[in-house]
């Protein structure tokens, strides 16, 4: 349907997943162009003239570097955001898909699985709160422009991304990641001390379960929804921490040190996705946790 597929945050943990199976699209690193610096990105689209984008680039980060970093993340989000939308909308690109994140979602719900009704009903957790209104503004922005200029942009939200390529960064990572990069560091005996209770719940998504997706919500999904890409799991901290504890099969102790929860939960309902897609397989967590492994033993040192 689109000749020339344009992908932003080409070089990062998603964009080199969705290269394997769409190895013909364009995929746009920091190195090409700067999305904070609007004169450059106009300039890259006029380049390259994609009919088609997929809005994947964003400023990340696990829940102690986000939390401690609130205007960084909204300033540097929602300039790249901002920058986005509209210079694809100035270079004529008719279809733009945006990446959001369920930090967009209200702290506490009235009720559980969230839908994409429930995105504006409440304030975003306080341990994200920047970086999910500026997810919020793209979601915004992204509806309005649709509607005032005869374009398809719109977004869809992922639940937590993890699995090969991602950042395995002790300060940065996000949970899986880093508790994957933590095991392996450890010592027989040592005692890994995580954030918070371990009692929130979260769902995780296999990364080339979305990068099936993607190709898929770009010709398919043509309403405003911020469409929700979750499997049905919805698991405790605790819960995925002792699961990937035996697949390591390293004798080490547990210890969760009660600071710093972040949201309790936040899992969103697949029921919209699964009307548009059909039937769809979601890798479970043990299967993708044993894949998540095997890749970064064979790839932790290059």
């Amino acid at each position: 349907m689109y000749n020339k597929v344009l992908v932003t945050g080409g070089s990062g943990f998603v964009g080199k997943r969705l290269r394997v199976i769409k190895p013909d699209w364009i995929y746009m690193s920091s190195k090409d162009c700067d999305l904070t610096n609007k004169d450059q990105l106009k300039e890259y689209l006029r380049d390259i003239q994609p009919d088609a984008v997929i809005h994947l680039a964003a400023r990340v980060g696990g829940i102690k570097e986000a939390s401690q970093n609130q205007s960084e993340f909204f300033y540097l989000n929602s300039m790249i955001n901002l920058n986005v939308v509209h210079e694809c909308y100035e270079a004529g690109v008719k279809r733009l898909l945006s990446c959001l994140s369920t930090c967009v979602f209200p702290d506490i719900s009235e009720s559980y699985p969230m839908t994409e009704d429930d995105l504006l009903k409440g304030e975003p957790t306080l341990t994200n709160y920047c970086y999910g209104y500026a997810k919020r503004n793209l979601y915004i922005q992204s509806k309005w422009y649709s509607k005032e200029h005869n374009v398809c942009y719109n977004t869809f939200t992922p639940s937590n991304i993890y699995g090969p390529d991602n950042k395995y960064d002790l300060n940065k990572g996000h949970l899986i990641s880093s508790m994957i990069k933590r095991f392996d560091e450890a010592s027989p005996g040592d005692t890994l001390e995580f954030w918070g209770t371990g009692n929130p719940l979260r769902q995780h998504l296999y990364v080339d379960d979305l990068a099936r997706v993607l190709p898929i919500l770009l010709t398919e999904h043509t309403s405003d929804l911020p469409l929700i890409v979750a499997p049905d799991e919805n698991l405790s901290i605790k819960q995925i921490v002792e699961t990937y504890k035996k697949i390591n099969d390293k004798n080490v102790n547990i210890r969760f040190n009660n600071e710093l929860d972040g949201q309790y939960r936040k899992d969103g309902s697949n029921e919209n996705l699964l009307k548009l897609i059909g039937d769809f397989e979601f890798t479970n967590l043990e299967s993708g946790l044993r894949l998540t492994h095997e890749w970064y033993q064979k790839n932790k040192e290059l």
